[in-house]
């Protein structure tokens, strides 16, 4: 005979049978995901990048920015408060060197010019004028001292005379006394003299030289203003071509204030900034790489701004072929600095998955070609063509150097051929 089941035995087969077929249609479910995912995982490897593991030699390179400029560039100011009153050139214009490029109002200059030419006349003649007071003065000196010497020569005699007629007994011990007085008179006398001549030349002289050099002084004075007067008539220095003017007619211009910029754009240079981090990797004379598009150009390091600028230093490159096609002034350019060379490193070509040196995940192609699998790797220095491999990869595979970010959260993906 059949004994009735418990109720409560039933509800705990039933709960039974619903937890199971619950799990059951899960796994189905999420089985059918993975399907799904696994067939939607699929990659085209002609779509994507790719880099073989190799060995080589890396140059250790900072990446930076630069800028191209003309090489040759020459900012031509007024040297003059003025106003500009004739424009002869317009920007883009190609001149030779003399060619005039504007004027500037200088009757007021040359007012002045004139003024000092006429100071310059009048100071030479001052000077001439003293030299002849000079030579009069001394002319005058010397004759009084030829007087004072023929005095003495007949107080000399007459003194002979007397201590001769004191010795027939003629004259008187007196008469030679005062003769004696005389003479030792004269002599003082010449003597004072002389040394007043003496005395007055060296003066003379030291005031001469200090005309003259005056005189010299206001000369060259001159010769600066006359040279200002020359550099406000602005001519081009150089040949080159006008990359900046001033046209505006009428324009007051300051002393040092700019009115033109010529350039030479036939030769270029670079003016490239870099954290200051890196500033020991750069070096006056070391190589570095300019990228332009897909061209590259080698230049060198030739001069470094020692100032640091908001965490920023300045240097500038020149190519070695500064007339290169790329070259236009004001483009743009990636610049590499190379500071060192690996040899025989393990390396792989750089993109944009490298984000500096330390552990990254990079999708690495399976032996058999079927599959991608994501591999941590950790990458070392780089140059601006390879990255250092330091573990992770072996020579000979084949990574995935694209941007894979939407493929980030799988483990593998299925090759599609």
């Amino acid at each position: 005979m059949d004994r009735e089941i418990p109720k409560e035995e039933r509800r705990k087969r039933l709960r039974r049978q619903v937890l199971v077929g619950t799990g059951i249609v899960a796994v189905g479910f999420a089985a059918i995901m993975g399907l799904t995912r696994w067939a939607q995982s699929g990659v085209q490897l002609a779509d994507l990048k790719t880099s073989t593991v190799e060995r080589g030699a890396i140059e250790v390179s900072v990446a930076a920015v630069g800028r191209v400029v003309p090489a040759a560039e020459e900012l031509m100011t007024s040297p003059i408060t003025s106003r500009i009153v004739e424009v002869y050139c317009k920007e883009g214009d190609s001149v030779a060197a003399g060619t005039p490029i504007l004027r500037l109002d200088l009757q007021s200059t040359e007012t002045s010019y004139r003024k000092l030419l006429d100071e310059e006349q009048m100071k030479h003649y001052q000077l001439e004028q003293l030299r002849l007071n000079n030579l009069t003065r001394l002319s005058d000196l010397q004759m009084n001292i030829r007087v004072s010497e023929m005095k003495l020569n007949r107080l000399e005699v007459e003194l002979r005379n007397e201590r001769y007629l004191d010795s027939l007994g003629s004259g008187t011990t007196d008469k030679v006394r005062q003769a004696e007085l005389a003479y030792n008179t004269g002599c003082l006398e010449l003597e004072q003299l002389r040394q007043q001549y003496t005395n007055e030349q060296q003066v003379r002289e030291a005031d001469l030289k200090v005309k003259e050099l005056e005189l010299e002084i206001f000369r060259k004075n001159l010769a600066e203003t006359r040279r200002t007067l020359e550099d406000a008539q602005i001519r081009a220095p150089r040949a080159g071509i006008l990359t900046y003017i001033n046209s505006q007619i009428g324009t007051q211009v300051s002393q040092g204030s700019q009115v033109a910029t010529l350039s030479d754009l036939s030769n270029f240079k670079l003016e490239v900034e870099m954290a200051d981090a890196y500033a020991d990797r750069v070096r006056v004379g070391v190589k570095a790489v300019i990228r332009i598009g897909t061209d590259e150009l080698e230049g060198r390091v030739t001069s470094i701004t020692p100032l640091s600028k908001d965490g920023i230093i300045s240097f500038v490159v020149h190519p070695l072929d500064p007339r290169h096609r790329r070259l236009r002034s004001g483009l743009n350019a990636d610049v590499h600095v190379v500071g060192s060379v690996k040899d025989n490193a393990l390396r792989i070509a750089n993109g944009s998955y490298y984000l500096g040196s330390g552990q990254t995940q990079l999708f690495v192609l399976s032996p058999d070609g079927q599959t991608l699998n994501r591999r941590t790797v950790r990458l070392g220095e780089s140059s601006y063509r390879y990255v250092e491999v330091v573990e992770g990869l072996n020579p000979g595979e084949q990574v995935v150097i694209s941007d894979m970010a939407r493929w980030k959260e799988y483990e593998k993906l299925k090759v599609e051929r």
